[in-house]
């Protein structure tokens, strides 16, 4: 039985046009070894983590694994997830799938210089220590620009947003410091308009998304598409749930078009994006990018940063089996997007974790299931170097450590019967205390 299932799925198609589908053994890999990520997905909807994921892995060209797990929430009415037709906000995979690419579009075509200033496409940014910062830097995270700043709370307009942006102080000497740095990826967004003359959405659906087939993949989608997108929080600043609204506040700020934010997609559309990547920046025999500027953009530069992209440094999001040149990214709603060269595969995984989770710790959760993922994949290869690796007895999605219950040391037991009972009494006191904070807590947030 398990064998027909497999051929049934190793012939079927994309409805939107994605990857062909090949049979896990047509490009060396293991169909049983594979089915952990059924496992692992389904563990972090059971802990809480997520009402739903989608998640393709592809090799060789091929997706060998696209998968719908759960719903869109934890409504028993909602729709199930579909690898092809859920629409997940990818939160900062934005500043590779989109901000990153323009970038690259812009450099191969003479129109932007890595190690030019920033100020040569935005003059408003300059003076004092801007005037070194380059376009460079603000790829490698490395501009000086602090991490963030709350756009939302004092901008009145996407104008004024932008006009916050530039105008941020440096926290440091740029080049001499890291800081990961959404006002970093919001600038680069600037200078892809200036560069191009055109909108950052309307670039990239131009000159990459539509090129690529990729017609699931935009920024504030249609009202019309609604029922196919992924709702993400129930009580944002903005006081409603959002559901095909940026869950980002500074990107709602600034118009729902931003540099570290603001993209739309399906796993299917990021699946051929990841191919278009391993290919070397052409696929189907359209050319977005040279190979050479793929190479250059996704080479380890500062630290584990390459330019725009970040790469794998065997722990983390990408697990501890990826290969020494993988690539990709994560993002804060439950996304993520690995390449690997050296296998030819790459791993999209897209939640909604940030939607009413029900775990305690949702972030743990989506953390182990996203290495996990790479993880199964890499192992699920059968004709990479001496063959198949050994599997793990258990996953991190197997232990769950701290995911709804934190590890706690084990305690001596040779106590006195007074200290006994001092110490259940104030057990029992600080659980009462934490349950009425949590109650008020909740409340609250309600």
């Amino acid at each position: 039985m398990l064998s027909l299932l497999l051929s049934t799925f190793a012939i079927a198609t994309s409805d939107g046009g994605g990857l062909p589908m090949k049979a896990p053994r047509a490009v060396g890999m293991s169909s049983e070894r594979l089915a952990k990520i059924d496992h692992v997905v389904e563990r972090g909807i059971s802990a809480g983590g997520y009402p739903g994921a989608a998640v393709v892995v592809g090799r060789r060209g091929a997706a060998v694994w696209e998968k719908g797990f759960g719903k869109l929430s934890w409504e028993s009415s909602s729709t199930r997830v579909s690898a092809d037709k859920t629409i997940y906000d990818l939160a900062s995979l934005t500043k590779v799938v989109g901000t990153t690419t323009a970038i690259m579009v812009l450099y191969d075509e003479g129109k932007i210089h890595l190690d030019d200033p920033v100020s040569v496409y935005v003059p408003e940014f300059s003076g004092g220590a801007k005037d070194r910062v380059t376009v460079r830097m603000l790829l490698e995270h490395r501009s000086g620009l602090p991490a963030g700043r709350d756009l939302w709370r004092s901008a009145h307009s996407p104008e004024e947003a932008r006009a916050e942006v530039i105008s941020t102080p440096l926290g440091c000497e740029p080049g001499h410091c890291y800081e990961y740095s959404d006002l970093g990826a919001d600038m680069l967004g600037f200078i892809v308009e200036a560069a191009s003359g055109e909108r950052l959405d309307r670039f990239l659906d131009e000159r990459v998304f539509q090129p690529l087939g990729m017609t699931d993949t935009f920024f504030r989608p249609a009202d019309s598409l609604k029922a196919r997108v992924a709702p993400t929080e129930v009580a944002p600043p903005r006081g409603y749930p959002l559901q095909g609204e940026v869950h980002d506040e500074n990107a709602y700020a600034l118009g729902g078009v931003a540099g570290h934010a603001g993209l739309f997609s399906t796993a299917a559309d990021l699946a051929v994006f990841a191919q278009m990547m391993l290919n070397g920046g052409e696929y189907n025999g359209t050319r977005i990018v040279a190979d050479s500027t793929v190479a250059l953009f996704t080479k380890r530069a500062a630290g584990t940063r390459a330019l725009g992209w970040d790469t794998c440094g065997g722990s983390g999001s990408c697990g501890q089996y990826l290969g020494e040149d993988a690539y990709g990214h994560t993002g804060f709603t439950g996304t993520s997007i690995w390449m690997d060269p050296d296998r030819d595969m790459f791993v999209v995984l897209l939640t909604n974790r940030v939607h009413e989770a029900r775990a305690r710790r949702p972030a743990k959760v989506i953390a182990d299931v996203r290495a996990d993922l790479a993880d199964a994949a890499a192992l699920a290869v059968t004709d990479y170097a001496d063959g198949p690796m050994v599997m793990p007895a258990k996953f991190r999605a197997d232990r769950a450590v701290d995911w709804n219950r934190p590890e706690r040391k084990a305690r001596h037991h040779t106590v006195s019967k007074k200290k006994k009972t001092t110490t259940a009494h104030a057990s029992k006191s600080a659980h009462a205390s934490k349950s009425t904070t949590h109650a008020s807590t909740s409340k609250k947030k309600r």
